[in-house]
């Protein structure tokens, strides 16, 4: 029995490609929320589950932060997968018979330049595979649909032009999450880890919490901070750095960032992902 896999959205969305392209012998589960994909995990009914956490050109998914350290899953595995963008629409149908296109309002600010050029008007849909299940059930040849070739390869549309999308290196960042961690040094590229932190209430807590990985020289590649529980004084952050727990300078700078803390939870060790350069 292959494994499950759950992700948000419907058949032929993105999260749906990262699935295939990181885990091809695996079945993909899609849900309807984050939410869902991750009570998947947690029910038994999926292995694991694949997680959008940022985007290239928009940035960190909304909500994704604040649920990872709940969740009593372990990251495992990072993905990059490129986002390209098709134009899809009923079989048959000329690129110069389409009026209006519809996506995700994410996929059609990223399409500006193409649908300008061709005078193709923008409907906001729920999602982008959602969107081309709605044009492929309309069978209307002046609508068409922004989404992955994949969507279209699902839902039976031509693909009139691909790779549309305004920034040509539009890659978005997953995350695999399992309910068992796994440290295992794998792959090639070296590892990450990945944990997230509340200072303790001192001057310059934030400052010398972090002094520890500069003078460690462990490369910090993200840092954020967000709110816990509506409070304009309770911050967490959210931290990935390159390297093992059980390195010597990750496990001194460790050390010294739980001396200036008052919780540091270790949400994932895993291969850092080649196409991450």
């Amino acid at each position: 029995m292959s494994q499950i896999i759950a992700f948000q959205g419907e058949p032929g969305a993105y999260s749906h490609q990262a699935c295939l392209q990181t885990y091809p012998d695996a079945t993909p589960l899609p849900c309807r929320t984050f939410e869902d994909a991750i009570e998947a995990v947690r029910s038994n009914a999926a292995h694991l589950a694949m997680l959008p956490v940022e985007n290239s050109t928009f940035g960190r998914v909304a909500d994704i932060h604040h649920l990872l350290p709940g969740t009593g899953l372990h990251i495992i595995a990072e993905a990059f997968v490129r986002v390209e963008i098709a134009l899809l629409a009923v079989p048959g149908t000329p690129l110069k018979r389409i009026e209006s296109a519809m996506s995700h309002a994410m996929l059609l600010g990223q399409c500006r330049a193409f649908l300008g050029a061709h005078g193709i008007a923008r409907v906001t849909g729920a999602d982008t595979a959602g969107s081309a299940r709605e044009v492929a059930e309309l069978n209307d040849p002046a609508m068409a649909a922004l989404a992955s070739p994949l969507a279209g390869e699902i839902y039976g549309l031509d693909i009139l032009a691909r790779g549309i999308e305004d920034e040509g290196n539009n890659t978005t960042r997953f995350l695999v999450m399992s309910p068992t961690p796994d440290r295992a040094r794998r792959g090639t590229a070296g590892m990450m880890t990945s944990f997230v932190f509340e200072v303790r209430n001192i001057p310059a807590a934030l400052y010398k919490a972090m002094g520890g990985f500069a003078t460690n020289g462990v490369n910090m590649t993200k840092l954020e901070s967000y709110m816990v529980g509506g409070s304009f004084t309770a911050t967490q952050f959210y931290s990935d750095i390159e390297g093992h727990p059980d390195d010597a300078n990750v496990a001194l700078a460790l050390q010294e960032l739980d001396y200036f803390t008052s919780q540091v939870t270790i949400l994932g060790v895993y291969p850092r992902d080649p196409r991450r350069d």
